[in-house]
């Protein structure tokens, strides 16, 4: 099954990775995340970085003193996250959801699961399944982070439209609770003259 999910759920990004990287690395971390950095652990954190992409954002992490699991299923891009970023506390692997069955089977637990511009890819049946497995990723006092897109989407790609109130209702079945739901419009030039806007969300357990 998680070989058929990267067929689809990953569709166009190794053919339009030369394009899209570019457009990646032009918008920094604190103006993409500017919604979530007060959330953020300021003491050094163990992070996951799932669909981590050019790691823009496991980059940042790494700056800060954090140590950065990086997730991304699409090779073009994590060989290019590998030059553009290297750093001795980010580890790049090879997985994606819903399945993320490599970073299960390390047994451990994250201060942060970051999702960004990845839940979306994923049709109802995939982020059912998907939700439980990054719950039990998250320590007792973790932060899942998580962004959906809304609008146009770009030619060749898979994409849904999954609302917010849909992902909260979700994360609630499994313990979460939502911290943070707030609307955005898009960074990216072109995104944002075809209407593009982002529901960003935050959740922590609900104990």
């Amino acid at each position: 099954m998680q070989n058929n999910s990267q067929a689809s759920s990953t569709q166009g990004y190794a053919e339009q990775a030369e394009a899209l990287i570019p457009q990646y690395e032009s918008i920094p971390f604190t103006k993409r995340h500017e919604t979530e950095l007060h959330l953020l652990p300021t003491a050094p954190s163990h992070i996951l970085d799932i669909g981590a992409g050019t790691g823009v954002d496991a980059a940042w992490f790494a700056e800060q003193g954090h140590s950065v699991l990086a997730v991304e299923p699409t090779a073009e891009f994590r060989t290019a996250a590998m030059h553009l970023h290297p750093s001795p506390l980010i580890e790049w692997l090879d997985d994606m959801l819903p399945g993320l069955d490599v970073v299960l089977s390390r047994g451990e637990r994250f201060d942060v699961v970051m999702l960004s511009a990845v839940w979306m890819h994923l049709d109802e049946a995939e982020r059912r399944a998907g939700m439980p497995r990054l719950v039990s990723l998250l320590a007792p006092d973790g932060l899942m982070l998580l962004s959906l897109r809304h609008g146009p989407i770009p030619a060749g790609r898979r994409m849904f439209e999954v609302s917010g109130e849909e992902t909260i209702e979700l994360a609630r079945q499994h313990g979460l609770r939502a911290v943070l739901n707030t609307q955005t419009e898009s960074l990216q030039p072109g995104n944002a003259a075809a209407d593009v806007t982002w529901t960003r969300l935050a959740f922590k357990r609900d104990n």
